[in-house]
């Protein structure tokens, strides 16, 4: 059986390559799948947790957020394309006013 050790060590390397995505990158949607990628880092530490302790507790919650997940990227992406359509850039440093 694999520790829970490795699971929490591959888990935080993707969190910081998500981390590392939403700081550097200028791209909307780069930024939206480096969440993606926080999240699944954030999935695998419930699930190796839920394996640890013997119940499907993790697995269950990892089926709620990635529920939420799908109606955030959907969202998101429809956002991006509201975006993109008006201002014609994906660059979020040209969105930081609130108007139009």
């Amino acid at each position: 059986m694999i520790p829970l050790g490795n699971y929490l060590l591959v888990s935080a390397v993707l969190f910081g390559i998500g981390t590392a995505g939403v700081f550097m990158r200028r791209n909307l949607i780069t930024v939206l799948l480096s969440i993606e990628i926080m999240l699944n880092a954030v999935n695998l530490t419930f699930v190796a947790f839920g394996r640890q302790i013997g119940t499907v507790d993790g697995q269950i919650i990892v089926a709620f957020v990635m529920t939420v997940a799908a109606a955030e990227a959907a969202v998101g992406l429809a956002l991006v394309v509201a975006l993109f359509r008006h201002r014609e850039s994906l660059n979020p440093d040209g969105f930081t006013s609130l108007r139009w």
